[in-house]
C-alpha cells in the first residue's frame, strides 16, 4: 500500500521507474520491433537526452516506457499520471475530473482528458478473457436504465418515442444498460441503444458460456434465449419475489443488482454528467474496479499497478475521445 505522499506520486523519475518496474520485469523492450535482448538495447545517457530514453539496436528506433501506452507524447509529469490512476483505482464510486483537476493541480480540461485516458486502460479485453460462467457455474443477468438518452430509440415502422403528457417517457427516454456478473467472479455491463430479445441475446451468448446456470428476472427479454444455457431460472419481481430456495440452491438476481446500485451511485453522486458518447468508458471503470473488488482480496495498490499494467497497447487522442458508440 502506497501513502499518497509517496515518491512515486511526488517525483516524475521515480513514477518513470515504477512504470518500468511494471512494464519490463525483465528489462527494457522495445516496443516498436518487440526486441527484448538486452545486449541489443542502450540506454541512451547524453546531456541532451530526457531521462528514460532507450536506444534499440535492432531497429535503430528510441524509446520509453510511455511508447505504447495511453501516456504516449503527454506533456503531463508522470507522477502526476501514477497518482490519478491510484485515485481512479482506489475511489469505489469514481472520482471526478473536477476532483482530478484540483488534487492534481491540472486544468480541468487536463482532468477530463486524463480520466478518459485512465478509463481507456481499465477497458477489458473480453476476447483474451474469455466468457463468463461455465459448468456448474452461475451467471446473473438483468438491464437497468440510467439518465436521459441523447439517440433516439427507433420503434417499428420507423416511429420515435414521444414523452407522456407529463413530460416523461418512462424507459423509453433512458440509457439501456445490460449487465451480467459470474458469482464469485466478474462481471461486465454494455450500453445499448435497444433492449430487445436480439440485442440482449447477442450480449449473453458473446459473453456467458453456454453450459453455465443463468439467474434472470420474469423479463421477457430472456425466455427464449435461457433455453440455449444450462439451466434458466428466474425470480418474480412483480409478485415481490427477490430469492428463493430450491434446496441447496439460492435463486437470485440480487448480484448484478448490487453492481447496478454501486455504478449508479457512482454516476448520479460522483459524475453527475455524462454525455451517451462516453458511457461504454464508464461502464469499464466501474467493471474494472468490481472485478478486483476488495472482498477478492485485492488491495488499492495492487489494483492500481494492475490499471497501469494494462495502459499498454492502448491508444486514446483527442478525436477518438470525442467518438459516440452510438451515433
Amino acid at each position: 500500500m502506497y501513502a499518497l505522499d509517496h515518491e512515486i506520486y511526488n517525483d516524475a523519475d521515480k513514477a518513470r521507474q515504477h512504470l518500468e518496474a511494471i512494464h519490463w520485469p525483465n528489462g527494457p523492450v522495445c516496443p516498436h520491433c518487440g526486441n527484448s535482448d538486452q545486449a541489443s538495447i542502450t540506454k541512451l545517457a547524453g546531456k541532451s537526452t530526457r531521462p528514460g530514453v532507450y536506444k534499440c539496436n535492432a531497429c535503430r528506433d528510441p524509446f520509453t516506457v510511455t511508447v505504447g501506452t495511453v501516456f504516449e507524447r503527454s506533456k503531463i509529469a508522470l507522477n502526476k499520471w501514477v497518482l490519478a490512476a491510484h485515485l481512479m483505482a482506489a475511489s469505489k464510486k469514481g472520482m471526478s475530473a473536477h476532483q482530478l483537476h484540483r488534487m492534481l493541480g491540472v486544468t480541468y480540461k487536463t482532468a477530463w482528458f486524463m480520466a478518459h485516458r485512465i478509463r481507456e486502460a481499465m477497458k477489458e479485453d473480453v476476447k483474451s478473457s474469455g466468457p463468463l460462467g461455465g459448468e456448474g457455474k452461475t451467471v446473473e443477468a438483468d438491464e437497468t436504465y440510467i439518465g436521459k438518452r441523447e439517440t433516439p430509440r427507433k420503434l417499428a415502422r420507423g416511429r420515435i418515442a414521444k414523452p407522456t403528457k407529463g413530460g416523461r417517457s418512462g424507459g423509453a427516454d433512458k440509457r439501456i444498460v445490460v449487465g451480467l456478473v459470474e458469482r464469485g467472479g466478474k462481471s461486465r455491463m454494455f450500453h445499448l441503444n435497444d433492449a430487445t430479445k436480439e440485442t440482449v441475446r447477442d450480449v449473453l451468448v458473446r459473453n456467458v458460456a453456454r453450459d453455465s446456470n443463468l439467474y434472470t428476472d420474469e423479463s421477457r427479454l430472456y425466455t427464449e434465449t435461457g433455453r440455449e444455457f444450462a439451466t434458466h431460472k428466474t425470480t418474480k419481481h412483480s409478485a415481490k419475489e427477490y430469492a428463493r430456495r430450491e434446496g441447496d440452491i439460492v435463486i437470485h438476481s440480487n448480484t448484478i443488482e448490487a453492481v447496478f446500485s454501486v455504478f449508479k451511485r457512482g454516476m448520479i453522486g460522483v459524475y453527475q454528467h455524462c454525455g451517451e458518447a462516453h458511457l461504454h468508458r464508464y461502464l469499464a471503470e466501474f467493471d474494472f474496479r468490481c472485478n478486483r473488488r476488495a472482498s477478492l482480496k485485492i488491495s488499492d495498490a495492487e489494483r492500481a499497478e494492475d490499471l497501469l499494467r494494462q495502459a499498454r497497447d492502448k491508444r486514446l487522442t483527442y478525436r477518438r475521445a470525442g467518438e459516440a458508440n452510438h451515433a
